[in-house]
């Protein structure tokens, strides 16, 4: 391109010390040939220069990368905190433990321990009927059992909470049932509104292995006699 535009300004330069004298149409022709190469300089000089920028843009998006130094691996997710449980059942103090209240209540005896752990409430029945054998009764089919919240382990192993009607003297001094948690039954109705499925129930400790002393003597009286 230099030396294209060096033999123009010679050839101008030559032109200009000496104006012979050249018939119209040859200076038309000289003048249609000059502003050909110029448009031609031009456009060469144009492309050129639009090579060069996209060189430097390319240099400053891309070019120092590699020195650049990555941004800190952020954390692939957040680790589960265990849930906290809605309430808590103690069997060795006899005590659920629920929105600042603590519920007395009567679990599984020493022939049916009440199961410890973690348990998930999935459901809930106002009344259900359920078999004596169930409940912990004996010569009895069946018994209507209110305010009754099922919640199972994550093993599946099921149990529920409900109103010790049979015997409201039991929560809180002694254990009755079949391994399930027996209520006072105005305890067992509040209980029913406070708790929803997916409500999660913590049951620890392990009962006591006392008997009522009236249950006790009969025992006693009915047993072998010794010698």
């Amino acid at each position: 391109m230099s030396d294209e535009l060096t033999s123009e300004l010679r050839e101008l330069a030559a032109e200009g010390e000496t104006l012979p004298a050249l018939p119209g149409a040859e200076i038309r022709g000289r003048a249609v040939r000059r502003r050909r190469r110029r448009r031609t300089a031009l456009a060469v000089t144009g492309a050129s220069a639009a090579a060069a920028l996209a060189l430097v843009v390319a240099v400053n998006l891309g070019g120092d990368t590699d020195q650049r130094p990555s941004p800190a691996a952020s954390p692939t997710g957040t680790p589960s905190l265990p849930a906290v449980p809605d309430a808590t059942v103690d069997l060795s103090r006899r005590v659920l433990s629920v929105a600042g209240r603590e519920l007395p209540l009567s679990s599984g005896s020493a022939w049916t321990p009440t199961a410890t752990g973690r348990m998930t409430v999935t459901g809930k029945e106002a009344v259900k009927l359920m078999p004596g054998s169930e409940v912990g009764l004996k010569g009895k089919y069946s018994l209507k059992v209110p305010w009754v919240i099922e919640f199972s382990a994550s093993d599946g192993t099921a149990n529920y909470i409900a109103a010790l009607t049979y015997d409201d003297k039991a929560p809180g001094s002694y254990d009755r049932t079949s391994g399930w948690i027996g209520l006072r039954q105005t305890d067992a109705k509040w209980l029913y509104e406070q708790l929803r499925p997916g409500s999660v129930i913590e049951i620890e400790g392990i009962a006591p292995s006392s008997i009522p002393t009236g249950r006790a003597t009969a025992t006693a009286n009915t047993g072998p006699s010794g010698g």
